[in-house]
């Protein structure tokens, strides 16, 4: 079975990294890259491992490739801060990798645990990621925002089992980190060529929240299903109307 090294990125994670490492004990070996926390995070990681590297910030991407990088084996599996790898998940990718796999990377379904439940509707479900791939076919990219990985060549497979996902503790944190990755995002679009236009800023907020709430079942989780959907399509407008002052600016 091909041995699989685990890459965790963190700041200020104190809260959050111990269980997270807890739930990669199967791998061959764990590597944290620290963006120089002010907090226990590198302190609480050393005693899931001893390769802990401090490193200042340096973007999504850049950050999640270094640590690939410092990795013994080819076979990366990542993992984020606020993310679980339950033993269903785990026993899946031992069981995978003892076929030796043609695939080059792996998609698995994330589910978010928010609002008191696992939310298995709007666009909070399945939420598929790719986080188990060979880094010599694959690697991260992106931009600002919504860093993934892309597989050079080879194809790409799915597992059933899903990630584990504690993205808030409440709905203030939702805001203020939704804040921060609106104006990135909107900054993204901005630098490809994407302008706001008034009929954008008009129909993209309602259809988000139709997609979410009707098309993706949010209706069936009640009123957390209710309050998502109207955050995502608050988010959405929120996206194109910082957008809209980038290009007045």
């Amino acid at each position: 079975m091909p041995p699989v090294s685990a890459i965790v990125i963190t700041k200020n994670e104190a809260d959050a990294i111990a269980d997270a490492l807890t739930s990669l004990a199967w791998a061959d070996e764990i590597i944290v890259v620290d963006a120089e926390s002010t907090d226990d995070t590198a302190a609480i990681a050393r005693r899931f491992t001893e390769r802990v590297y401090q490193r200042p910030w340096n973007g999504y991407v850049e950050q999640k490739n270094h640590a690939a990088s410092l990795a013994t084996h080819d076979w990366i599996f990542s993992l984020d801060a606020d993310e679980r790898v339950p033993e269903d998940l785990s026993a899946e990718m031992r069981a995978l990798l003892r076929t030796d796999p043609d695939a080059r990377g792996y998609r698995m379904p994330r589910v978010s645990f928010y609002l008191g439940r696992w939310m298995r509707t709007t666009d909070m479900y399945p939420d598929y990621q790719l986080r188990l791939y060979d880094r010599r076919h694959a690697r991260w990219e992106g931009m600002h925002v919504h860093e993934s990985v892309k597989v050079s060549d080879g194809r790409i497979g799915y597992l059933k089992s899903e990630l584990q996902h504690y993205p808030y503790r409440d709905l203030s944190e939702h805001l203020i980190r939704m804040d921060r990755y609106t104006t990135l995002a909107a900054r993204q679009m901005f630098e490809k060529g994407k302008r706001a236009t008034r009929l954008e800023l008009l129909l993209h907020p309602p259809v988000a929240f139709a997609r979410n709430y009707i098309l993706k079942g949010g209706f069936r989780d009640g009123k957390p299903g209710l309050i998502i959907s109207l955050v995502n399509s608050y988010y959405v407008m929120l996206k194109f109307a910082k957008l809209w002052e980038l290009q007045r600016d």
